[in-house]
């Protein structure tokens, strides 16, 4: 997704005056990164017998980017400023960039819309990590022959944003894909097409194979914990959908 947001930037008047390309914003290559930290924003100080401490660039006061990059704006922010909004913040800066703004749809859709454009991919959880992999595939042609497998996609997630990410997955699943989720989270259990639960405990006293069917049977099956939760939560779902 960086590509496009370099390319607006390097399209702009004063980065054409001073002949800058869309390498000029990347902060990776030298040009227009900040070579005292080489980009990072970060300067490393290593600790004899302690751990390496990390403190911000002095010279560019952790924005990655040498100064005369940053005197380029687009609508009055700099290549660091938008590197610093959120996904969600994106979503509206680049609201008539349709090549920027379906990327950032769709980060949003999975759950993403707090992370930060800038945000470096070691900080991400592993679940971050997963979605932001589902997200790439999302904005790619869809062939319906994909096999996807996500391992707890939803923690960390707010209901809402499971809700969204729900939404996401079974679309995939409706474009012909299959999807296979590793998942504790009973919201997410309860909208599946066939569950496999796995048990009755955890390590050396589970990975035995307790039921297997739609969220309903499992719900029936003796001995499956999973299925008692579960029966609870569809009872609440009939419940509420009477109401």
């Amino acid at each position: 997704m960086f590509g496009p947001v370099r390319d607006v930037f390097s399209e702009l008047p004063e980065a054409k005056m001073r002949g800058y390309r869309p390498g000029r914003f990347s902060f990776n290559v030298k040009g227009g990164r900040c070579e005292s930290c080489e980009g990072e924003g970060m300067v490393k100080i290593e600790m004899h017998f302690l751990p390496d401490v990390y403190i911000t660039c002095d010279r560019c006061r952790g924005k990655r980017y040498n100064r005369e990059t940053l005197e380029v704006t687009y609508k009055g922010r700099s290549i660091a400023d938008v590197l610093e909004m959120t996904v969600d913040e994106g979503l509206e800066f680049f609201r008539n960039i349709p090549a920027i703004h379906s990327k950032l749809q769709t980060m949003s859709e999975v759950g993403l819309g707090y992370i930060h454009l800038g945000q470096p991919a070691t900080t991400l959880s592993g679940g971050e990590a997963q979605r932001v992999k589902l997200a790439s595939e999302l904005n790619k042609r869809s062939t319906g022959r994909t096999f996807y497998i996500l391992d707890e996609p939803t923690t960390g997630l707010h209901f809402h944003d499971v809700k969204m990410l729900l939404g996401v997955l079974h679309r995939l699943v409706d474009l012909g894909n299959t999807v296979v989720v590793i998942e504790h989270n009973l919201e997410v259990i309860k909208t599946a097409d066939y569950i496999i639960d796995l048990g009755p405990d955890g390590g050396e006293k589970g990975g035995r194979v307790v039921a297997v069917g739609t969220p309903e049977e499992v719900a029936s099956i003796e001995g499956s914990y999973t299925g008692i939760y579960l029966s609870r939560l569809l009872e609440k779902t009939v419940a509420a959908r009477r109401n």
